[in-house]
């Protein structure tokens, strides 16, 4: 890693909230960048959108961020990092021209369609030497970080096998979703993304090898030659660590709620699990399971979607560097989409 800038520099940074620009304004752009702007860690000075609905809703929510009309005019509002909230096939190319300029990125998943482009990516940002994050946005509900500290304790013993869920009774309502050549893939790399990560974070795992895989869509094989994506996905891996893990998710299931997600990790002397509640994109609940006993260990807390994106602009100041560890991650990630698009054809 560098050394730390300057003394000079430092005081700087100490006196110069980050000026933060979105490209891409539409419901998960702006609600970051509302989160983003409450928080008070860093100025919403810049947004860029194509669409003229999006754009009105930024200027009348937040009426001092100046309006872009394209990556390039964002860029050149004196940027300490960019959002990038765009369609998938878009990320990659954005953030690298974005990583070029030395301006830090924040990325929404996937960071890019498949390996290769986020390897791209991953080596513009090294290159730059600036600080590349991703939304991965359920390592930071209260729930997750509760069954990560009892993991790392050693009181569930070796955890043996996870169980995770995602299911989207609704799926996307934007059609690019729906193209492989624009979206990258289906349910798996929309909210399967997720699950990956979750299991390799919550099991302490670098990486893992793909058991089996099963890509559906409408309950039938998927046409990837029609350049169509899965609305339903199954796999199983073994993380380096050993752990056996299940993974199923879905568009437009007929769930009998808004959405089902399940994380649950086995060890050899208990084991805990993390569930939305009534059917809840966002809130959820941690238990601990011993046998046939449970109690809770923690509930829905507060906007902890936001808690990435407020982290990633902390860090802006002279800590706006290179994450290598983070690259790992974000590369092992990438390996196992791609591994399971390529078992489940």
């Amino acid at each position: 890693m560098s050394s730390l800038p300057a003394s000079s520099e430092v005081r700087h940074t100490s006196i110069r909230r980050p000026r933060i620009g979105f490209l891409g304004t539409g419901w998960i752009g702006r609600s970051r960048m509302q989160s983003l702007a409450a928080s008070g860690v860093a100025d919403v000075v810049a947004a860029a959108d194509p669409s003229a609905q999006a754009r009105a809703a930024v200027a009348e929510t937040l009426p001092d961020t100046e309006i872009a009309s394209d990556l390039d005019s964002l860029l050149a509002s004196d940027l300490d990092g960019i959002v990038i909230a765009t369609p998938s096939a878009l990320h990659a190319e954005q953030a690298i021209s974005a990583l070029a300029q030395g301006v830090a990125v924040y990325c929404q998943k996937p960071l890019a369609r498949n390996r290769l482009e986020t390897r791209r990516v991953l080596e513009a940002a090294r290159r730059a030497d600036r600080l590349l994050a991703v939304d991965l946005c359920y390592r930071n509900a209260d729930a997750a970080q509760a069954l990560r500290r009892t993991v790392q304790s050693g009181e569930l013993g070796g955890i043996y096998a996870a169980d995770l869920v995602f299911h989207n009774a609704y799926g996307p309502d934007k059609p690019w979703f729906t193209q492989r050549s624009l979206s990258g893939g289906g349910c798996l790399i929309d909210l399967g993304t997720h699950l990956i990560d979750l299991a390799l974070w919550l099991t302490r795992s670098a990486g893992a090898e793909i058991v089996s895989a099963r890509l559906l869509r409408r309950g039938r094989p998927v046409d990837i030659a029609a350049d169509a994506v899965e609305d339903f996905a199954l796999a199983e891996l073994r993380t380096d660590a050993g752990t056996t893990v299940r993974l199923a998710c879905s568009w437009f299931l007929p769930a009998g709620q808004d959405c089902v997600f399940e994380c649950t990790l086995y060890g050899t002397e208990g084991a805990v699990a993390m569930r939305n509640l009534d059917g809840s994109f966002y809130d959820f609940a941690a238990e601990r399971y011993d046998g046939t006993r449970r109690h809770r260990l923690s509930r829905a807390g507060e906007d902890w979607g936001a808690r990435g994106i407020a982290a990633w602009a902390q860090r802006l100041g002279p800590a706006n560097r290179f994450d290598a560890a983070g690259a790992t991650e974000l590369d092992a990630l990438s390996g196992i989409l791609d591994e399971i698009y390529e078992a489940g054809r």
